[in-house]
């Protein structure tokens, strides 16, 4: 399951709901990835979200990720700081937020008092630089007390690293910018304080090289993130986790598809698979015909579901029967309501829909996640078989 923003957190505190909102969507052997998890006050930029920085937050995640454990899955916390992604209504003393440049995005954001427009950020001093690693190395300890099995360092969707890794939002002349080598500094130096903390096999990293979230653009993004992932090949951490390019993705009513080819454009996340030496996660806008795909093809080890998780409590059983997925309800994403769009998901046993019964009937189609397409029943058999091998491996990854 990918991490997911749901804004039902109070006070930065996540709510008891969530423990019952992940525990739906454990599975024995599955591994859940968590909602973005702030690292220290300066880190915020979204209304209602959690974080992992203070006693209270730490002992409020413990029964969450029990819910978890008690379903025998894995709890991923994913580690986040939004930099300039963020207003003065969100940080300290109402500060300016900082980034790696002092480069505004164009456009509004939701603060506590309704939409406004985003302010220019600070650019981060040389001098504070150690004192931000060491914000996400307590982070992570604090992840492990709170009994998560891991920690992903969220260096994608326009974030406050990934604002050091792109020429667009980068622009300083320290040791901190310029050449790759030095634009990767920052995420290098944090991914080692993780790995001192808590060992390599405890910490992944999330990257989006093609995304441009909140205008965050890199003219050579092969270049500079093979020189990242090469520096994580040296340290062998547990894995890499990278975000489609959007440039064949279809936003449909229910369900978003993305191909895995690069058929009709050049931005293809092959060449990151090749250069990485370990295991290797997708996610963004896969179905689950086209995850099995990606699966079958050595795409990569596993693929992240988001929307279509957060929609379906028990995605794993469903892929694996080759049943229909739930359609979401976007209106519901970040609601603080802790029920609606949250906890009120139904499963399979929920619809009386007995799926094996149908398909030993003889069902018609054979159902893919978008809830429409299908194919005739004689094909039927081998693709849940297909389906269900791949759901077993990529749990197993």
């Amino acid at each position: 399951m990918a991490p997911l923003t749901r804004c039902r957190a109070l006070n930065s505190i996540p709510q008891p709901a969530a423990a019952k909102y992940y525990g739906q969507r454990a599975t024995k052997g599955g591994l859940i990835i968590s909602e973005a998890t702030v690292i220290c006050p300066q880190g915020y930029g979204f209304p209602h979200t959690p974080g992992i920085h203070t006693k209270e937050q730490v002992k409020a995640w413990k029964p969450i990720v029990e819910a978890v454990h008690d379903k025998g899955g894995l709890f991923v916390c994913q580690l986040w700081h939004v930099g300039r992604v963020s207003h003065p209504d969100f940080q300290p003393n109402g500060e300016a937020p900082v980034s790696a440049s002092a480069i505004a995005i164009d456009g509004k954001l939701m603060t506590p008092d309704g939409s406004k427009p985003y302010t220019v950020p600070r650019a981060l001093e040389e001098a504070e630089l150690p004192g931000l690693i060491e914000d996400y190395r307590k982070a992570a300890r604090n992840a492990l007390d709170a009994g998560f099995d891991a920690v992903e360092a969220h260096f994608a969707n326009g974030y406050l690293v990934e604002q050091f890794f792109k020429c667009s939002t980068n622009k300083r002349t320290d040791r901190y910018g310029g050449p790759i080598d030095n634009r990767c500094r920052l995420g290098i130096e944090i991914m080692d304080a993780l790995i001192a903390e808590v060992g390599k096999d405890k910490v992944g990293v999330r990257l989006s090289p093609f995304g441009g979230a909140s205008q965050a653009y890199d003219s050579h993004p092969y270049a500079t993130y093979c020189f990242f992932i090469e520096e994580m090949n040296k340290r062998s951490i547990a894995y890499i986790h990278m975000i489609e390019p959007r440039a064949k993705g279809k936003e449909g009513a229910a369900s978003p598809v993305a191909e895995f080819s690069n058929e009709h454009h050049d931005e293809t996340l092959e060449v990151f698979r090749k250069a990485w030496h370990g295991v290797f996660f997708v996610a963004g806008g896969y179905n689950t015909e086209l995850g099995v795909r990606a699966v079958a093809a050595s795409h990569a080890d596993a693929v992240a579901f988001g929307r279509r998780f957060l929609a379906t409590p028990d995605m794993v059983k469903r892929v694996q029967l080759g049943a229909p997925l739930n359609q979401y309800h976007r209106a519901t994403f970040y609601t603080q309501d802790q029920v609606v769009g949250y906890l009120d998901y139904p499963t399979l046993e929920d619809n009386g829909n007995n799926l094996v019964g149908a398909e030993r009937q003889g069902s018609k189609h054979c159902m893919d996640c978008s809830g429409g397409a299908g194919h005739a029943d004689d094909d039927s058999s081998s693709c849940a078989r297909r389906r269900e091998m791949a759901a077993q491996r990529a749990i197993k990854s």
